[in-house]
């Protein structure tokens, strides 16, 4: 840390996601300031998890000038936001973050105002480790409600360490469920990956688990043969949102339009997912004039799923199976020709998961959404069509940019530089989609013209389309089966959560010394560093 402030010499340091303690050679020398997940006066590791297990109503984050004190530091933002019924992970990734970023704006324009004083840190007691114990589920005596809640407040870190069936393991991801009964701590179902287990007052199910010393999996995964016998509780391929039990692939339907969620833990999308998806979308596109493509509460998609390839025992196998069963979701949506496709970007997406969205027809996003359209941070060059896909908006030139400078960009500037169409803002996101949908078919002239236009470009471009499909994968192949390949060694540094001991180079090239833009109040140059 000390090695990369020295070869920066920044005018301030920001630390969004502080994990370490920070040297006080760095804050006494630069003005240093970290985001707290917590309200003035929290101070303290897990304060989002007790936020959860306290069933705050409001919660928020402040910005803090580092000292020696243990978020002792006076505060010079403070942003405050209510809080939802769901998992730590969850909170982080939407309330947490979009208070950070209206925190540090205010924080930039507190500093360029002199006669600002910051507010004293209050000096209150510093709230308890949650040590394993905190969260340890009691099977025969705690309700549905509360073992969800500590699975809640554990997410995605430290997990709940349990034990099933002989596995010492950690528990993530926990699902109400409705209609199914049995005995406290009792398998008494399974669904894609999940299993359902029994609770005193009804049961729940749990996604994933991590058994000690590896990494997450969906639970059947993880439990392998010990849940053999268990029984297949199948549901249909497509949920009513708002069903009380798991599940993955939901839709709504709006007059002629149809949402689409595909809720896959962390983004990820493996074999049978990408199967069931595609079923899902040609199902919908039966009744339905648009569809919109809407991702998960917390990813849009990003790609291929790591963990499970990391697991498999025939990873080139696996690997050329998932890319392919991708490349088939991504085949039906771009060749679709009896509906017109909208790509929902309202939440981040990275890898395949961008060129997933960049098939459908239009693409539009949430303000504040970031986009990662590359994958050789992970030794991969990539396929699902995206040679023709990203192209096709932006240009050879501009898309092998983006492809090699392996850089995240927000919305706005991907619809500055044509990645997608359409930025809406945050508070009338879902308004301002649905009209967006819906006007597509109010006119049937229009809206039969750009199908036939569709049709037309497809029937005449399909056999290239498909040809620079078939060039990714011969390249793709020797990505998944040859031993050398640095595929396997980012992949398990990426499953493991090997941490970078350094600034990547690629990050180092990509600063520049500007001018923060006149809304923020600050007229002084800064470095600015991607």
């Amino acid at each position: 840390m000390m090695q990369s402030v020295e070869e920066f010499a920044p005018d301030i340091v920001f630390c969004p996601y502080l994990k370490k303690y920070l040297p006080k050679e760095i804050f006494l020398k630069t003005p240093t300031f970290i985001l707290h997940p917590g309200i003035r006066g929290d101070r303290g590791h897990n304060s989002l998890d007790h936020a959860i297990r306290e069933e705050k109503k409001e919660w928020g984050v402040v910005i803090l000038r580092a000292n020696e004190e243990l978020d002792g530091g006076d505060v010079y933002a403070e942003v405050r936001f209510l809080m939802r019924g769901t998992y730590k992970a969850s909170i982080y990734r939407n309330e947490v973050a979009r208070a950070a970023s209206k925190a540090l704006k205010e924080l930039l324009a507190n500093l360029a105002d002199k006669n600002f004083k910051p507010t004293p840190q209050l000096k209150s007691q510093m709230h308890h480790y949650l040590s394993q114990q905190d969260r340890a589920i009691d099977w025969e005596k705690e309700t549905t409600k509360e073992i969800i809640k500590k699975i809640y407040m554990s997410d995605s870190y430290p997990g709940v360490k349990d034990e099933f069936l002989g596995l010492e393991c950690y528990l993530f991801g926990a699902w109400q469920e409705e209609s199914l009964r049995g005995e406290p701590k009792e398998i008494i179902a399974k669904r894609d990956g999940a299993i359902c287990v029994g609770t005193v007052d009804g049961a729940l199910w749990i996604s994933h688990m991590q058994e000690v010393g590896r990494f997450k999996l969906p639970s059947t995964y993880a439990l392998k043969e010990r849940i053999k016998g268990v029984k297949e509780m199948r549901i249909p391929l497509i949920s009513e949102v708002g069903d009380i039990t798991f599940h993955e692939i939901s839709s709504k339907v709006i007059g002629d339009v149809g949402y689409l969620y595909f809720n896959f833990h962390n983004g990820a999308m493996h074999s049978e997912q990408c199967i069931r998806l595609k079923y899902a979308f040609e199902h919908l596109k039966e009744s339905c004039k648009v569809i919109v493509l809407m991702g998960g509460e917390d990813f849009f998609s990003n790609g291929i799923h790591l963990n499970i390839l990391q697991d498999s025992k025939k990873h080139g196998e696996d690997g050329w199976s998932n890319i392919n069963a991708m490349n088939d979701v991504v085949k039906s949506i771009l060749f679709a020709d009896e509906v017109i496709t909208i790509a929902s970007l309202h939440r981040n997406a990275g890898a395949g998961g961008v060129f997933l969205a960049l098939s459908c027809d239009h693409v539009v996003a949430q303000e504040g959404v970031v986009l990662n359209p590359h994958y050789r941070t992970l030794g991969l060059s990539g396929s699902e069509y995206h040679t023709f896909s990203l192209a096709r908006r932006v240009g050879e030139e501009k898309a092998g940019e983006l492809l090699n400078e392996c850089l995240p960009i927000s919305a706005n500037r991907a619809l500055k530089i044509g990645v997608i169409d359409k930025v809406f803002e945050y508070n009338d996101y879902f308004k301002s989609l649905n009209e967006f949908a819906q006007k597509l078919c109010e006119d049937e002239d229009v809206y039969s013209d750009f199908l036939y236009e569709k049709e037309d470009y497809i029937s005449q471009n399909s056999s290239q389309i498909e040809q620079k499909k078939e060039e990714e994968l011969r390249v793709m192949y020797r990505e998944f089966w040859e031993e050398d390949s640095s595929f396997h060694k980012l992949r398990y540094d990426f499953v493991y959560k090997v941490c970078s001991l350094q600034t990547p180079e690629r990050l180092k090239r990509h600063k520049c010394r500007g001018k923060v833009s006149k809304d923020s109040g600050i007229t002084s140059d800064i470095v600015i560093k991607h």
